[in-house]
């Protein structure tokens, strides 16, 4: 049941992205265009997707706190963590460079994989690689991490 969804979840956020214009890089450079102000031709319809979206999880969050479980999985999917790390800062200005240079994020770059454009393909395809070597990299760290020691000859003796 919870891929189901999961599912259903993915669409309502794809559709969302869709008719709100965010899958649309030039609306979301727009937005981020603050020189754009003076002159009335700034574009706030992401700050209007983001209080949306603000207003919608409170209410979500709200109705969490109140229930005792949740209704399609076996707990809560609740963060623990609230440390801010070199990696978080890190990862959190790539991907703000990345998103102020291209007008996309991971949400509407798949769901702008419908359009076909060239563009939004190699960001895509980026993406998944840059992904691909972050989970080789930390795969390696836990790896080296967690391995057993061994002991060297001179330690032996």
């Amino acid at each position: 049941m919870h891929i189901i969804i999961a599912i259903i979840s993915g669409l309502i956020f794809g559709a969302g992205l869709t008719i709100s214009g965010m899958v649309n890089p030039a609306k979301v450079l727009n937005f981020l265009d603050f020189a754009a102000i003076p002159t009335g031709k700034w574009d706030a319809t992401l700050g209007v997707v983001f209080v949306s979206a603000l207003a919608v999880m409170f209410i979500a969050f709200a109705i969490q706190r109140r229930q005792r479980e949740p209704l399609f999985r076996v707990d809560f999917a609740v963060p623990t963590r609230s440390d801010i790390t070199g990696k978080l800062v890190l990862g959190s200005m790539l991907f703000g460079a990345g998103w102020g240079l291209v007008g996309l994020c991971p949400g509407p770059a798949i769901t702008a994989l419908y359009f076909w454009k060239q563009e939004v393909l190699i960001f895509v395809v980026s993406m998944i690689v840059g992904m691909s070597l972050n989970t080789l990299l930390r795969d390696r760290e836990l790896k080296a991490k967690f391995a057993p020691r061994q002991k060297t000859p001179e330690a032996a003796q």
